[in-house]
């Protein structure tokens, strides 16, 4: 289960995650200063981050002791999912965001690298509707890669079948669509690329009993076509996309919902 924003516990000093993130700075900057080797140092670095976390590291990355009352291992039952690196390293940026200053400036250089985007989503999902900026500029390119490198992502979910960036999609659909987080910092095209986006993917992640509550996000647009009808264009066009056949009967089974509209 994702904690909310709100529930959100601050993250206790350690020295390993300190360690880590100067390990993503590295890579990324030995990216940046070696063009014959950069796809294939954004592609390990992108699976590095994207990586389950065992227990040792768990309390190492928060701070705890192994044996202390509030570490939490793979085995108890409050645990219902893998944990994975990016979803620690999401957390600190935004809790810590002077220290992804010169990480995002790297993002900067390297943006029309492949893994580019989805690294800079993985890492900074939450800094980015959770912390304030004044550069505007900036953050349109931000928001903009955030849609690019997301919908690259959860295709590798659902291209292997697996839920491995789970966290990413439901921060994004609760935290940002369902409260309408990006408060005009997002560009009004941004605003539809990402709910269209979330609409595609949208069965694959959630229950279809929820869907109401996305529709319900649909921005009004110019046009007589209603959130049900949008909705119903994406998933088309996603099922004639989908090729792995557990994926498309999940999808198929999902669509039943909509036979009552």
């Amino acid at each position: 289960m994702v904690a909310s924003v709100e529930a959100r516990q601050r993250l206790a000093p350690s020295p390993y995650r300190r360690k880590l993130i100067l390990e993503v700075q590295k890579k990324l900057q030995k990216a940046l200063d070696s063009p014959i080797q950069r796809v294939d140092l954004l592609r390990q670095l992108f699976t590095d981050i994207a990586l389950e976390v065992d227990s040792r590291a768990r309390a190492r990355l928060y701070g705890l002791d192994e044996n202390s009352e509030s570490y939490i291992s793979p085995e108890s039952n409050h645990v219902v999912r893998p944990l994975c690196f990016y979803e620690v390293l999401a957390e600190h940026y935004a809790q810590v965001p002077e220290d992804g200053k010169e990480v995002l400036e790297l993002f900067l250089q390297l943006w029309s690298q492949s893994f580019a985007s989805q690294i800079f989503t993985l890492l900074f999902y939450q800094w980015l509707f959770e912390v304030p900026t004044a550069e505007s500029d900036k953050y349109l390119r931000y928001s903009t890669a955030f849609v690019e490198g997301a919908s690259n992502i959860y295709w590798i979910d659902l291209q292997s079948n697996e839920q491995r960036f789970f966290s990413l999609y439901h921060y994004t659909l609760e935290e940002v669509v369902m409260k309408q987080k990006p408060n005009g910092k997002v560009s009004n095209q941004a605003q539809r690329d990402l709910i269209l986006m979330m609409s595609r993917f949208f069965f694959f992640y959630e229950p279809a009993a929820q869907l109401d509550k996305l529709l319900a996000q649909f921005p009004t647009y110019h046009t007589s076509l209603g959130p049900s009808d949008l909705f119903v264009i994406e998933l088309t066009d996603q099922l004639q996309r989908v090729k792995v056949e557990p994926v498309l009967i999940k999808y198929l089974e999902c669509a039943k919902v909509l036979k009552d509209w």
